[in-house]
């Protein structure tokens, strides 16, 4: 692990900041649906040895995975966020739905605390900075912590007013925004009606609980929570920024093209991530997919002389995925 000196702490937050306050209770049901998954995840191994899981949770399992893990970096990331591409309102909703029932909170909270962690990447107003308390080897193994899970218990919000009053003037949105609590229940409950119905037994429908509804949950927890700390202390990084955003290949296809992430903090609007070849972007490919399909319209997608001139190696811009090198001008 490099550290890296000239980065100053980062806690605190800024004097042009609107406070939105987080209730206590609220604290206290987050941490349920944090807790919950979690203490699954310790039994799987154990339940998994006894013979406790099918094929059919198997397949629910990657079935629930794709639907909430697309609707996070496809819908709240890609599409809400940044507006890295434009859809008809029937896609809208569905992004939306999906999005919600990942347990990552209301569209419209993931998508101001984001926009507020690009205004403020690994500077002071950065709502999970792993850089928060310093440099120092326990300072950063205290701010991976904080980045990971801990600044989910904070306080303060990022105020949807300031950084997501788009989301808020949008009905649809504000509706789907409100009705969380729903959403949050079908996430937990379809895995088991399904697998009830499936199997036609109670034994069924409690595993599917298990593995697509609890596991699936913590599991995808996990994976986005380590694009904000694990990507923001190691990894490579190919591209020149003003923060500390890194590449991290192995989490790439677990987050469906996510950890691509020095380029994404290099270029937000993008809708690929992976713009190196060989970097595999799932989302950018349904993405693709979408556009021909007449679901997806007016995408952002990174220009390759644009990406190779962030390159902090020019040598590199022969894996810039589509880039041709200009021809000479010589006699």
């Amino acid at each position: 692990m490099t550290l890296t000196p000239e980065i100053a702490p980062t806690t605190g937050r800024t004097t042009d900041d609107v406070v939105q306050l987080q209730s206590t209770a609220m604290r206290v049901i987050i941490g349920v649906f944090i807790v919950l998954p979690m203490l699954a995840v310790v039994a799987a191994i154990p339940i998994a040895l006894n013979g406790w899981i099918t094929w059919l949770d198997v397949v629910l399992v990657l079935a629930f995975w794709a639907i909430t893990g697309l609707g996070i970096t496809l819908g709240y990331h890609r599409y809400f966020t940044h507006g890295s591409f434009k859809a008809p309102r029937g896609v809208k909703i569905a992004l939306g739905i999906m999005g919600s029932m990942a347990l990552q909170g209301s569209v419209a909270q993931w998508v101001a605390d984001h926009r507020k962690h690009h205004k403020f990447s690994d500077e002071v107003g950065d709502p999970h900075s792993p850089w928060r308390y310093g440099t120092s080897r326990r300072a950063v193994a205290k701010g991976l912590f904080y980045s990971h899970i801990a600044w989910i218990f904070e306080e303060q919000n990022s105020a949807v007013e300031q950084y997501a009053p788009d989301l808020r003037a949008d009905k649809d949105l504000d509706r789907i925004s409100r009705l969380f609590p729903l959403w949050v229940t079908l996430s937990l409950l379809l895995p088991a009606v399904l697998g009830g119905l499936l199997t036609w037994s109670w034994i069924g429908a409690l595993t599917a609980f298990f593995w697509a509804g609890l596991v699936r949950i913590a599991f995808l927890h996990h994976v986005t929570w380590s694009i904000n700390s694990i990507c923001h202390v190691f990894g490579k990084r190919p591209f020149k920024g003003r923060d500390l955003s890194s590449n991290v290949a192995w989490l790439a296809i677990p987050s469906f093209g996510e950890s691509w992430h020095n380029l994404h903090h290099a270029e937000p609007t993008a809708a690929r991530h992976g713009v190196l070849k060989g970097q595999v972007d799932p989302t950018a490919a349904i993405i693709r997919a979408m556009e021909r399909l007449h679901l997806a319209r007016d995408v952002r997608w990174p220009k390759p002389e644009r990406v190779a001139a962030k390159l902090v190696d020019p040598g590199m811009r022969s894996r810039v995925r589509g880039y041709v090198e200009p021809a000479s001008s010589g006699a």
